[in-house]
């Protein structure tokens, strides 16, 4: 039994669903051009440079570059190479760091911020380096070199060896000269005392804690020691009397005393042991930074 067409069977098929207007795609390709290829940019693409802020900063307070450089005492050619963004002069990143610090402090910012700026910059938070070469804050004098005790009685050992050794020899000579032309039985000659050496000088030892501790309650002592690297520093009187400037190589320990105050500049604080008034500071500082503290009497306190 056959079953028969309906009237719907010879309708005409309805047209595809292709769009008529032009393909979206390139020509010979099958995915979509992209409308624009560039991405938004990022929000720290239009942050402005840590030279540019510090700038700004400085002329919203009113302040000169001779003025920054005094209150910081960062030299004038650096700061203006800061404020364009250039840190080659600076001595490396450790330095470059802690004079953005101290500009910021200077012109009423916040240096936390701008120092993660200049890490997130350059590379990260730099590890500890070597303070040398030294930052150009600050004129350098080379430490004088101690006195070498040992050579110097070397040196006398033998001057007096020599000396002995030549009247011993002009002795015997007088001697037998007068035993062939005097007549007689020759004078006894007598024996000549042989030299003490001299006692070998021994350097003072190293004041210990306790001396340390014994200081005078009236005035104003500060002891600096380099324990784990070398540093630069500078020491000032209550009158601005400068009392040292210079680096102070590892190892090495320098003590000031005044009546009222002593003001300190630490070029690589972390490297400092400090006691003030006969007290070790606890202040923990990190390796490269730089630090201006002020001591006066009594208990130590940080300026």
């Amino acid at each position: 039994m056959s079953i028969g067409k309906s009237p719907e069977d010879d309708r005409p098929s309805p047209p595809s669903s292709v769009p008529s207007g032009p393909s979206d795609t390139p020509e010979g390709t099958g995915t979509p051009t992209p409308s624009d290829a560039s991405g938004p940019a990022g929000p720290e693409a239009d942050r402005p440079s840590i030279g540019r802020v510090l700038q700004q900063a400085r002329v919203d307070r009113g302040l000169t570059v001779e003025e920054v450089s005094t209150s910081t005492r960062v030299r004038i050619p650096i700061v203006h190479a800061i404020e364009e963004d250039d840190y080659s002069r600076c001595g490396g990143d450790v330095y470059a760091r802690g004079h953005i610090r101290m500009l910021a402090r200077a012109v009423g910012l916040d240096p936390v911020r701008l120092v993660e700026q200049y890490d997130a910059e350059h590379g990260g938070r730099p590890s500890p380096t070597p303070a040398a070469p030294l930052f150009e804050a600050e004129r350098i004098r080379p430490d004088r070199r101690r006195p070498n005790w040992t050579a110097a009685m070397v040196a006398a050992i033998v001057a007096v060896i020599g000396f002995v050794g030549f009247t011993m020899f002009n002795g015997d000579d007088s001697a037998s000269t007068t035993t062939h032309v005097a007549e007689g039985p020759a004078p006894a000659q007598k024996p000549v005392p042989k030299p003490k050496p001299p006692k070998p000088v021994v350097p003072p030892p190293a004041p210990s804690e306790s001396a340390i501790a014994a200081v005078p309650k009236d005035k104003v002592t500060v002891r600096l020691t380099a324990t784990d690297d070398k540093s630069w520093i500078s020491a000032k009187a209550s009158d601005g009397k400068l009392l040292f400037d210079g680096l102070l190589l590892e190892g090495d320990s320098k003590t000031f005393q005044d009546d009222e105050k002593i003001d300190l500049i630490l070029g690589n604080a972390g490297a400092i042991e400090l006691f003030v008034n006969g007290k070790k500071v606890d202040e923990k500082f990190e390796a490269g930074q730089v630090e201006r503290l002020s001591y006066t009497k009594g208990d130590p306190q940080v300026g």
